[in-house]
């Protein structure tokens, strides 16, 4: 069973594992929204190739900021956040990469 890699980042998903063809819900309380941003986009992309990038505004909720994406491809998950202004939390240039199951 997959955990939640980020939580001390402020980034979880849910459902824990992105499924292959159905979608998933990312919340993000880190860097940006802790430094005061007021609007979070998430860019998410799939593979080490990062294809298929979309940037998602986030809405902001009592925990933070959240956003459901639909997981188009079975390669791995990856997100990183940015504010209006393209202040970046990208996982200290990791990324944040989530295994998505098929």
């Amino acid at each position: 069973m997959q955990r939640n890699l980020y939580v001390n980042h402020g980034v979880t998903t849910n459902p824990v594992a992105p499924v292959f063809g159905k979608k998933v819900t990312l919340n993000y309380n880190g860097l940006l929204p802790q430094s005061g941003a007021i609007e979070v986009y998430a860019r998410v992309g799939f593979g080490n190739q990062w294809k298929d990038i979309s940037d998602y505004k986030m809405i902001p909720t009592d925990k933070g900021f959240e956003t459901t994406i639909p997981i188009s491809s079975a390669d791995d998950l990856n997100v990183c956040f940015r504010d209006p202004v393209f202040n970046w939390d990208n996982n200290s240039g990791h990324n944040y990469t989530f295994n998505v199951i098929e």
